[in-house]
This record gives C-alpha cells, structure tokens and sequence, in this order.
C-alpha cells in the first residue's frame, strides 16, 4: 500500500512536467536542399526548416536517430556571425554555416554532443545546416560549395 502511495505520488509530480516538455515541442516544415560540391557533385537532402526563434532554440535537441540523407537548416533571415552549442544535443553533428549567397564558410565536424562549447562561423551566416557527424567528409563536402536552397540568393 505504501509502495503504490509512492508511486501515485511520483506519477503525478512526474505527469505535468512530461506533459509540459511534450508541449514545448516545436513542429518544423519539411524542404528540400542540395549542395553543389567543387568536383561538381550534387548531394541531395531533405531538411527541417528552423525558422521562428523558437524552432532555433529548439534544434535538434534531445534526437536520438538523424536519418542520413536528412538534416536541419536554421535560418537566421538576417546576416551576421553565429555561434551554436550542442547543449541536450545527443548525436554528434556536422555544422555547415552558409553565406548569404549559399556559399559555405566552414564546418564544425563530428561535433561533441552535449557540449556547451561555443562553435563560431568564419564570417556573416544567413543560415547553418546540421547533418550527422561525418557526413560532410563522406560526401566531399567542403568549405567554398554551395548550397542551393530558396533562403539563399
């Protein structure tokens, strides 16, 4: 009788705080991006759109899988430096930061999950792409290619 008094008591402390992370869940829309490679190859990947400050905020946190050919592109819409972690970011992750006009500055690869360590762009971003650590080598993705994808000119 004790034991299920302190279950009941756990469940419903524990209810409200599920149910409010559960809420706090972003939804992001779906697209479609390539990136044209030096060597001229094009790689192709879907990927959620982090557009509001909210779905930035929110990123890939607290993902457990990233299937490979898929990914999330945050836009900025403005262009200035930008700065992200992996705070309650479970996968390591490649970080592309793009230019304005689609062309890649650098990448973070193979970042460290969970870190709270700053990872900068090399110069004004518009947006950053995520993808699982490792992809940009796998691809020969490189700093200079370029990403196609309506936010970039």
């Amino acid at each position: 009788m004790m034991r299920r008094r302190s279950l009941l008591l756990v469940a419903a402390f524990l209810l409200p705080w599920a149910a409010s992370l559960a809420g706090a869940a972003e939804t992001f829309r779906w697209d479609r991006l390539s990136i044209v490679t030096s060597s001229g190859e094009v790689r192709a990947f879907r990927v959620e759109i982090a557009e509001t400050p909210r779905q930035r905020s929110q990123g890939l946190q607290l993902r457990r899988a990233l299937a490979p050919d898929t990914g999330m592109l945050f836009d900025f819409e403005t262009v200035h430096p930008v700065a992200m972690w992996m705070k309650n970011t479970f996968l390591s992750l490649d970080m592309l930061f793009i230019a304005a006009d689609g062309r890649i500055l650098n990448i973070a690869a193979n970042t460290t999950p969970l870190s709270l360590s700053a990872i900068a762009s090399a110069g004004p971003a518009r947006g950053v792409l995520e993808v699982g650590g490792g992809t940009s080598a796998r691809l020969g993705i490189k700093a200079g290619d370029r990403v196609q994808h309506s936010i970039f000119k």
